[in-house]
């Protein structure tokens, strides 16, 4: 929460700490989630002994459970528990130190798969758009800070500025929690790759105005069987106006967000979070900030007695998505369908 301005190192020994990092949005980004929760619990297992592999899986399963409260939206959480519960359920022993190292081991997996998903979501997304010199969007932050590293939208945008082809990418500020203001923008700047920050209700007019835009590119918390995605709050409405301007509209996501139980969009728990998020902005004192010193203040932006609605996401109809990028390829729909048909992509089909 301090960045951009400070990096600060937060251990999280527990499930416990975990949790409360989840929660709080100390740590966010649906991949990000997932890899914190499975490894504040590998951090918690790691000091423990257990005398039979049924106290193993009997604590492992509760403090699963835990960490599936910590934040209801995004799917790659749930999907990590599923496969951490199956791998430790399926180890055949009786010592319960051995199911404790399954299961450390099954989260580290998780760590590097990650990464290398991501490479590949950015190699797969920078062809898609192509090889010329293009300007693109992205909203929210869905980059190393939103993932175990490199990034699933902004990982496209790190594919196409290491071939030479981006010649701009704007980004949204995020309203409310800012995490594109903040977060991307710390990201771009660290890396130097060209970009413009851009308030959420500019974009209609800077499609408008800018015609090297190709495409809008968003991460994604849960991708229902249909192509139905939810994301952060206000992507729905970048979807809309990419589709009134005739820009590609792009999801990228790692398998792991895709959700095949999920027949639809309709289907998905939208997370709502407090209203004060909205009433009340948070941030550096601007002159502290200049000098090197940090003083965190609250200002009170609505008039007290405010009532505010907090959505933390949106869903985006298929119909307005061009196409779904993940770790294995482009998926994109068939010719007269409004969806997509994830299922057989997950199927390799």
């Amino acid at each position: 929460l301090a960045l951009p301005h400070s990096s600060e190192y937060i251990e999280i020994s527990d499930a416990r700490a975990g949790h409360y990092a989840i929660s709080s949005m100390q740590t966010r980004g649906a991949p990000a989630i997932a890899i914190v929760a499975a490894l504040s619990l590998a951090a918690e297992l790691s000091t423990m002994h257990f005398d039979t592999s049924a106290s193993a899986r009997t604590h492992i399963h509760m403090q699963l459970d835990y960490l599936a409260t910590s934040r209801p939206t995004a799917v790659n959480l749930f999907d990590a528990i599923t496969k951490l519960k199956h791998a430790v359920d399926t180890t055949i022993t009786d010592n319960g130190q051995v199911v404790r190292d399954t299961y450390v081991q099954m989260a580290e997996r998780m760590l590097d798969a990650d990464v290398k998903d991501n490479m590949a979501i950015g190699e797969h997304g920078a062809q898609l758009i192509g090889n010329d010199k293009v300007r693109v969007l992205t909203h929210c932050n869905t980059g190393t800070l939103a993932t175990a590293g490199y990034g699933t939208a902004l990982g496209i945008v790190r594919s196409l500025h290491a071939q030479g082809s981006l010649d701009r990418v704007y980004f949204t500020e995020t309203r409310p929690y800012n995490q594109g203001a903040r977060l991307t923008a710390f990201e771009l700047l660290t890396e130097e790759i060209p970009a413009q920050l851009v308030c959420d209700s500019a974009v209609s007019a800077l499609l408008r105005s800018d015609p090297m835009i190709r495409a809008i590119i968003v991460g994604a918390d849960r991708v229902a069987a249909n192509g139905d995605t939810a994301n952060k709050i206000g992507t729905y409405q970048l979807a809309i106006t990419a589709r009134y301007h005739g820009c590609q509209f792009i999801v990228a996501a790692p398998t792991t967000s895709v959700d095949l139980h999920t027949k639809s969009g309709a289907d998905i728990v939208i997370e709502e979070r407090d209203e004060a998020e909205i009433l009340v902005q948070t941030g550096f004192e601007r002159q502290g900030v200049l000098e090197g010193r940090l003083k965190r203040v609250e200002v009170q932006v609505a008039p007290v007695g405010t009532r505010a609605w907090n959505p933390s996401f949106d869903v985006t109809p298929a119909e307005l998505i061009s196409a779904i990028v993940t770790e294995r390829g482009i998926v994109v729909k068939q010719p007269g369908s409004s969806e997509f048909d994830m299922a057989g992509h997950m199927r390799g089909e």
